[in-house]
């Protein structure tokens, strides 16, 4: 009973989408007040309807129903209740029921906290918002229903994917799909505005914080996927430049672009073309992600469908929604007014050079991402793309941007002064430069970009630091005039430099790890010892355990660090008998924010076992940037300004004639 439930709770929110995404745009070209009204209270019926269904595929899992085929491939009676609810959407089905759960709780969002938008506006965003819910609806009720019956129960399940059985599930992929559906927010502010044609500073206040709820959600995402990918495939790497990550890199790197867009057109009503682009570009990117990890083109731990007729639904979804609002905008933007003037040295120059970059950045994830897989289906010719292409492309093209970053915010709107900012980074720069010369005389041989890169990440966090000593006027006023500024200084600024701050320490971690990483393959037998960069591990024996549906061989290590014992390290591999696979479980001992990583290999036929053993130095920092670039974002979206938006913005709105 429970999964009909669900499946017709399902069906009626497919119906009222269609109501939503043809009623307000009715009442908006006739200016229908009733008809507009409609969009909101359907947004959030549907949301309810949707909750229903969601709901009942995860009751499903909890009771074990393996009555219902989707239960049945992707759970077991054993599994822990934690993994039970990961389970909902460790698969195809359910991942796309979660997918247009996070999709109706965005547009019930806007329903509920978009009074301040003007009634059209927000009459034809819910309607575009519903537009795209209802292709996905038709997607899984035609070709990936996760409430299908089976004829004849099993009495057992066939389990979960066991790469897939680990507490990072329960953040990662929800996380990712909070950041790829929240850009569809943008993207449907972008199409209503060229729709009504037209868009001004305000447009850009309500965009923004939807925006950054985004852009912090998929930050979140790739940090705590790139960390489950380091800990639980046992490789020792946290970025390999696989499509899957390069598909949820775009979006992001769209997004950012979007984000520093948002505030040009917000402060000085300049760029709305372009930031128009790029908010259907970021939805766009995501959209091509899915169709990435949904359609079989891709063979990865990442992805979960291979059937063809799916691949052919979102492709079409693909040609829809990006075609569509491409289209919509080569036809409209060019009859929107233009923004404001400024001079290339300025705020606004350097957030359009900021653009430049990350655009170009993103097109060549895209490139190197799309054209094997392109050149495969059109001439059955295989290439490779790996990280040599993406490290040497990616990499030239970041570096001016973080060369840049600290005199952003320094610059002046509409006309600013370079020099004069450059005189204000020297304690950044000195900071820099004597990082370098430490660095190059302690490393001594090495790579020589290796100690730039540090000096790089110095003067990025300084300048970030810099920028907030500028606002306050630290070290310039009386301690307690700067304790007034820093209580007045709007929490967005607080934002920007803790975001760019949280940049520079994942760029530390970054090069730290990527240039001082140790590694040591060996074979070990019990009572014999292996070290690395001062620690001496030695092997004390395989201990077997029963885990609730897995069989687990344990190696216990004794960590010492000048004959002392500083911890204890149990790597070990686990038997899933149901899927008849075994995974690697990698053991973690963290030394401030280093790491020492061990993983086991295969057991020899002389009674040891191969061990993969690094040193990580300052790892961690890779990962802690990124929580501290979210936290940036949360300062700015508690900023008031963005919460309460352009205050009574919508006669305003309305009386601009189109252009």
């Amino acid at each position: 009973m429970i999964p009909e439930l669900g499946h017709y709770a399902l069906v009626l929110a497919l119906v009222l989408a269609l109501i939503q995404s043809t009623a307000p745009v009715i009442g908006a070209r006739t200016r229908d007040a009733a008809l507009m009204n409609v969009a909101g209270s359907t947004a959030l019926a549907q949301f309810g309807f949707v909750a229903i269904a969601f709901g009942a595929l995860t009751a499903c899992y909890v009771t074990s129903d393996f009555s219902v085929a989707n239960v049945f491939e992707n759970s077991h009676s054993q599994m822990p209740l934690v993994y039970k609810f990961t389970s909902v959407w460790g698969n195809h089905e359910g991942s796309m029921l979660l997918w247009v759960l996070i999709l109706a709780f965005f547009g019930a969002l806007v329903a509920l906290f978009g009074n301040n938008l003007p009634a059209t506006l927000k009459a034809n965003v819910l309607a575009v918002q519903s537009w795209i819910a209802t292709a996905f609806y038709l997607f899984i009720l035609f070709t990936s229903n996760p409430f299908l019956r089976l004829p004849d129960a099993p009495f057992e399940g066939r389990d979960l994917n066991p790469i897939l059985q680990d507490i990072g599930l329960a953040v990662h992929p929800p996380m990712l799909y909070l950041g790829y559906v929240g850009f569809s927010i943008a993207f449907s502010f972008a199409i209503a505005a060229l729709i009504e044609g037209r868009i001004d500073a305000a447009w850009a206040r309500w965009v923004r914080p939807w925006t950054l709820l985004a852009w912090m959600c998929l930050t979140l995402g790739i940090a705590m996927g790139s960390y489950w990918a380091y800990y639980e495939l046992g490789w020792g790497g946290w970025w390999f430049w696989d499509p899957v990550e390069n598909a949820s890199l775009m979006p992001w790197l769209a997004g950012t672009a979007l984000l520093h867009s948002a505030v040009v057109m917000e402060k000085r009503n300049a760029l709305k073309v372009w930031t128009l682009l790029l908010a259907i570009l970021a939805f766009s990117l995501s959209l091509i992600g899915t169709f990435l990890v949904r359609s079989g083109v891709l063979t990865s731990v990442h992805t979960f469908a291979s059937d063809p007729t799916r691949g052919v639904f979102i492709l079409m979804i693909l040609v829809l929604f990006i075609g569509g609002g491409l289209a919509l905008y080569a036809w409209r933007a060019p009859l929107l007014k233009q923004g404001g003037l400024f001079a290339p040295i300025s705020r606004e120059g350097a957030l359009v050079f900021n653009n430049l970059f990350l655009t170009t950045a993103c097109a060549t994830v895209f490139i190197g991402t799309l054209y094997p897989l392109a050149l495969e289906a059109l001439t059955d010719e295989k290439i490779s793309v790996g990280a040599p292409f993406f490290n040497l492309t990616f990499g030239p093209l970041f570096l001016p941007l973080l060369v840049a970053m600290p005199f952003g915010p320094l610059l002046a709107w509409k006309r600013g002064d370079i020099l004069g900012v450059a005189q204000r980074l020297i304690a950044a720069c000195a900071l820099a430069a004597v990082g370098i010369a430490i660095v190059f005389i302690a490393v001594g041989e090495g790579s020589v970009l290796a100690p730039f890169g540090i000096g790089l990440a110095l003067f990025v966090i300084a300048g970030a630091l810099t920028d907030l000593s500028e606002r306050t006027g630290m070290f310039r006023l009386p301690f307690a005039t700067v304790r007034q500024r820093a209580s007045g200084l709007p929490r967005s600024a607080w934002g920007t430099a803790v975001a760019h701050f949280g940049l520079g320490v994942t760029l530390l971690g970054v090069v730290c790890e990527s240039n001082w990483n140790e590694e040591r393959i060996v074979a070990l037998k019990p009572t014999q010892t292996v070290s690395i960069r001062g620690y001496d591990l030695g092997f004390d024996g395989v201990i077997p355990r029963q885990g609730p549906n897995f069989r687990e061989q344990i190696a216990r290590f004794t960590v010492k660090r000048n004959g002392e014992m500083i911890g204890v390290m149990e790597p070990s591999k686990r038997t899933f008998p149901s899927r008849s696979t075994s995974t690697t479980e990698a053991a973690l001992l963290t030394r401030g924010a280093s790491q020492i990583y061990l993983s086991l290999g295969d057991s020899n036929a002389d009674g040891s076992i191969a061990v993969r053993l690094y040193h990580k130095p300052l790892v961690l920092l890779i990962w802690l940037g990124a929580v501290v670039m979210v936290l940036g974002g949360a300062l700015s979206l508690s900023d008031r300004r963005l919460r309460v938006g352009a205050p009574k913005p919508a006669a305003k709105f309305a009386a601009q004639p189109a252009e």
